[in-house]
């Protein structure tokens, strides 16, 4: 290889971040010219996006970010948990996260149009499909707080607000977020139609307890009402355990703080995708094809 091509080939990984046979590749088919060469990576890495559309990006990391009182949440997912790790990955989801907080899209398609760029070089350089998946921004008053939280290095991510109290609060909000997955805020934020199916549930299940059995409907009715109740209170944020003090409850910490929850949005990663399960051999064999 002539020492030419090789300082060349040596500017133009420097300027994208792609491998070495890439870039030999790029320049062979540009005349050596590393502008044009630049352009050639770019669109290369248009069409390996294209080709590697039928993955499944599983892994990645979330973040979350807070300026004033605006705020930005996102997952942007990879292929790997081994690329997901790595610095460039990292580096791609904080730079997405700034942008979008500057920026603030409309929607996530507007997202991906405005981040484009950006993820057509990543893809250049880091080899993977790579997914921007899903952000939304939070907007406070001065008078609220932002409590964000993000665990195991971005495998989960949470952006709460509350009224009042203080920038730690917030935080252990947070955090209890995170641990005990709440979906919902309140008892009253909890969908009729799920109220209604689990309280069929427990009644066709009170039908074959046999302790239950000539009860009177008033108190049988009771006794389905406090099971609901005990069933959706391991979902609702208010009703669970605060983390940092298990002995009282997340409602109990904010009206002693005279505080109160406005909203907090969780992400983890990968949560309602399908992984594609793959044998090991088969695996080996689409790598050596």
């Amino acid at each position: 290889m002539a020492s030419n091509l090789i300082e060349l080939i040596k500017v133009l990984r420097e300027r994208t971040g792609a491998g070495m046979m890439d870039c030999k590749a790029a320049l062979l088919a540009c005349d050596s010219d590393v502008e044009k060469a630049c352009d050639w990576l770019r669109e290369k890495g248009i069409a390996k996006a294209a080709k590697k559309s039928t993955r499944i990006a599983a892994e990645g990391l979330t973040t979350v970010i807070a300026e004033g009182n605006n705020a930005v949440i996102l997952e942007i997912n990879s292929e790997t948990d081994f690329v997901a790790k790595s610095d460039a990955f990292k580096s791609l989801v904080n730079e997405v996260a700034q942008l979008i907080l500057a920026e603030k899209p409309a929607c996530i398609n507007c997202a991906k149009e405005l981040t484009k760029e950006i993820f057509t070089n990543a893809t250049v350089k880091i080899g993977e499909k790579l997914d921007f998946r899903r952000f939304e921004i939070v907007t406070k008053t001065d008078d609220q707080k932002f409590g964000s939280y993000i665990h195991m290095g971005g495998k989960i991510s949470v952006l709460a607000v509350v009224n009042g109290g203080s920038d730690e609060l917030a935080k252990g909000i947070a955090m209890s977020i995170a641990a005990n997955n709440p979906r919902y805020l309140s008892q009253d934020d909890i969908p009729a139609e799920e109220v209604e199916k689990e309280t069929k549930i427990q009644l066709e299940k009170a039908k074959e307890d046999p302790k239950l059995v000539g009860k009177p409907e008033k108190v049988l009715a009771g006794i389905i009402q406090g099971k609901v109740n005990k069933y959706f209170a391991e979902s609702v944020l208010l009703a669970q355990e605060y983390l940092l003090d298990p002995s009282q409850k997340v409602a109990n910490v904010l009206k002693s703080a005279n505080a109160s929850m406005v909203s907090f949005i969780r992400y983890q990663v990968g949560e309602g995708i399908q992984k594609r399960e793959e044998n090991f051999a088969e695996e080996v064999a689409k790598q050596m094809k």
